[in-house]
């Protein structure tokens, strides 16, 4: 947890109010295996390091850890941890995890909620984040919604029976949720769509970049980011892309948009020292995710163009991405687009696909380019890396949004809190 860090307000409650606390029972074994869901994990140590930099007077937690992995909440210092159950690892079960999940979390959380009353707690409520939610809680439950990939890629990721069956148990779980928390509107109507929840019990409620992305100040040379560059060996122009390495990013796509690039006369006006085709730096691939990326880019002869880094703490990644001419974003499926968010807010623009919450994040701040479409993606790329007009405007928006747009993890806890309270609190 060194890793710390709109308005959905009860009708009751002035939006800027401070919410009662509750008893929130919290499945956090996301947190104990990132690699597993980054964004769900990424989620919860920003929600949590909030709570814990600013408890509240009754409220106390319950958590649901993995028995086999290390428990990350030892950490937190000053929430009021009442108890901590911990659970066989049903991750082992790969798709058949979320038919046997939504029992097991029944009966961990039995209980965890009892007389939460009488701990100053208002009420109590169920915060599930990933995977499935328990059946038939006594608890109010709420849901955070981070990937729709499951139903908008059924080829994908329903392939067997007891996945199929666990999605749709998944589903109807969420559509039994008092409350369903999403970052964006569009993601809103896309679970309006797919899985058919109720309008009135989905909350948007926007998320924040890691604290560690924000914009160098003007003037000052950026060490940081040229340390960084130097020890990765990457020239002084170059994209960077830090999503995931499965199916909800389409990497086919952008190395075939390369391959147009690389077959198509050098821009002018690109200064000679300037790399053609551009240069991107592929953040947290995996040994499999690179050796599969190295043999896909020889197919296409663009090997030359492709750089890789581990997976970075977030100081060193923001340095990266401080660096960058443009952060990429190709993908089919993106319900958080949390490093679009990062990029954004330390000030670089971004050139990602119109799918799920990227476009609404976005916004003028980048270019945004239909899916699987190399030929727009490669015309994308070149303006972003060789249009100097077009990328100074691009990245003086993206300025001002880090200026102007400085959401925290302090806002998103403060936000959930009130859904907590609406749904939670007993009259």
């Amino acid at each position: 947890m060194s890793r710390r860090p709109f308005d959905v307000a009860r009708p009751d409650r002035e939006p800027g109010s401070t919410p009662p606390g509750l008893r929130v029972v919290m499945d956090i074994r996301p947190i104990q295996d990132p690699e597993r869901s980054p964004a769900t994990a990424r989620y919860l140590e920003g929600l949590l390091g909030a709570y814990d930099a600013a408890p509240l007077t009754g409220e106390s937690f319950a958590f649901l850890l993995q028995s086999d992995l290390e428990d990350p909440t030892v950490a937190l210092q000053r929430l009021d941890v009442v108890g901590r159950r911990l659970l066989p690892p049903t991750r082992l079960l790969r798709g058949g995890a979320l038919t046997v999940d939504p029992f097991l979390l029944r009966g961990a959380s039995l209980g965890a909620a009892w007389r939460a009353e009488r701990g100053g707690a208002a009420g109590a409520v169920y915060h599930a984040s990933a995977g499935a939610s328990p059946l038939f809680s006594r608890i109010p439950i709420v849901v955070t919604l981070l990937d729709l990939a499951p139903w908008e890629l059924p080829g994908r990721f329903q392939r067997g029976p007891a996945a199929r069956f666990g999605q749709r148990l998944r589903a109807q779980l969420l559509r039994d949720a008092a409350a369903v928390i999403v970052g964006t509107e569009a993601v809103a109507g896309a679970a309006r769509r797919l899985l058919r929840i109720r309008a009135e019990r989905l909350r948007v409620i926007p998320l924040a970049a890691h604290p560690a992305f924000a914009p160098w100040p003007e003037g000052e040379p950026d060490v940081a980011a040229a340390s960084e560059r130097d020890r990765l060996g990457l020239p002084g122009r170059y994209l960077v892309y830090s999503g995931r390495y499965d199916a909800r990013h389409d990497m086919a796509t952008l190395l075939e948009a390369l391959a147009r690039l690389a077959k198509s006369p050098r821009p002018r006006g690109l200064r000679p020292e300037m790399p053609w085709p551009p240069r991107i730096l592929l953040v947290g691939a995996s040994p499999d995710d690179r050796a599969g990326l190295a043999r896909a880019a020889l197919r296409f002869d663009v090997g030359e163009a492709l750089a890789y880094a581990p997976a970075l703490p977030p100081e060193r990644l923001a340095a990266l991405v401080r660096g960058a001419r443009a952060a990429i974003l190709p993908a089919v499926s993106d319900a958080a687009g949390l490093p679009a968010l990062d990029a954004l807010a330390a000030g670089v623009p971004v050139v990602a696909s119109g799918v799920g919450a990227l476009p609404e994040i976005v916004g003028t701040a980048g270019i945004i380019v239909e899916p699987r479409d190399p030929d727009r993606l490669a015309e994308a790329l070149r303006t972003a890396w060789a249009d100097e007009r077009v990328h100074r405007r691009l990245a003086g928006l993206a300025l001002e949004r880090a200026a102007q747009d400085r959401r925290s993890w302090a806002d998103v806890a403060a936000d959930t809190r009130r859904v907590y309270a609406a749904v939670g609190v007993r009259a």
